[in-house]
């Protein structure tokens, strides 16, 4: 900060005891534009996560008209209620134990124990849309597996 108040007091001319004012200002607007493309940068990816997870999402869609396609049409209702059903109880458990089991660390080395039934989420590293996209491609490879 030193170098900066021996940069800003030629510029302020008679009014150069007040330097170290003007340095501590300009640090804090800068401080608070980093703080909003900080909180914009959060923003937008977390708009991308669920715009993601929508569209994994919607292939659960797919994948339910490519079932009913392929069976008479008889049993048309039976393999969209199985589709429903994947994705109900998909999320779940998927609530209950698979984000724990994923991204639950510090861990054995081979599966999480902390985040079940997303236990202290919100967190510094994960937040709910975090959540829904690891949701949405759980289903989905139900989905694909039970067609």
């Amino acid at each position: 900060m030193a170098s900066l108040d021996a940069q800003l007091a030629p510029l302020l001319g008679a009014n150069a005891t007040n330097a170290s004012a003007a340095a501590d200002y300009i640090c804090r607007q800068f401080s608070a534009v980093s703080d909003r493309f900080t909180d914009t940068s959060y923003a937008v990816d977390s708009t991308y996560l669920l715009f993601s997870a929508y569209l994994v999402f919607s292939m659960q869609l797919g994948f339910a008209m490519l079932c009913a396609g392929s069976v008479r049409s008889k049993n048309t209702m039976n393999i969209m209620l199985t589709n429903v059903l994947d994705a109900a109880t998909g999320g779940i458990f998927y609530y209950l134990f698979g984000f724990a089991f994923a991204f639950g660390s510090p861990s054995n080395g081979f599966i999480g124990r902390h985040f079940f039934s997303l236990k202290e989420i919100p967190s510094p590293l994960f937040d709910y849309s975090h959540f829904l996209y690891q949701w949405a491609f759980a289903i989905a490879a139900a989905g694909i597996t039970s067609g």
